[in-house]
């Protein structure tokens, strides 16, 4: 990474977590594992903390409920942006008769220097959708009382 910005000038956010596979080759690339362990940690963290949230005053949980569709409005943005960017340039690299490589395309937003490739945008912006939608629909749940989850 620093030999890239040093000798190029530039470096492609989420390159090295898409061009690297693990545990073995063709078999899952590090945007997919950091994909589903954000995720499935992000549900970890609700099932163990939410008698946390039980206390929360009705203000500050509107706050939280008014933050999250905030977020919930961006990342939706941002995942049908980015997928459409990407298969608008798979779709231009077919239309010479050549299939691109996937893993290689970028988009060069918001810093010229720093392009992001759009495979790891999509996916790190699905995750962060799923993650605030399901935290609006955690918060917009019934509550329950304090005296209810101590019996």
């Amino acid at each position: 990474m620093i030999e890239e910005w040093s000798t190029k000038g530039t470096y492609v956010m989420g390159e090295v977590l898409v061009k690297t596979e693990f545990p073995y080759t063709h078999f899952a690339k590090l945007t997919t594992w950091l994909f589903f362990s954000t995720v499935i940690g992000w549900y970890c963290v609700t099932r163990i903390g939410w008698k946390k949230t039980v206390k929360l005053s009705s203000w500050k949980l509107s706050l939280v409920q008014l933050m999250l569709v905030g977020f919930c409005a961006i990342l939706l943005y941002e995942v049908i942006y980015n997928f459409l960017i990407l298969n608008a340039q798979i779709t231009a690299g077919i239309v010479n008769g050549k299939v691109p490589d996937i893993d290689s395309l970028t988009v060069a937003y918001p810093d010229q220097a720093r392009p992001w490739n759009l495979i790891f945008a999509t996916k790190i912006f699905l995750a962060g959708l799923i993650i605030s939608a399901h935290g609006l629909y955690l918060s917009t749940r019934p509550r329950k009382v304090e005296h209810e989850f101590n019996a």
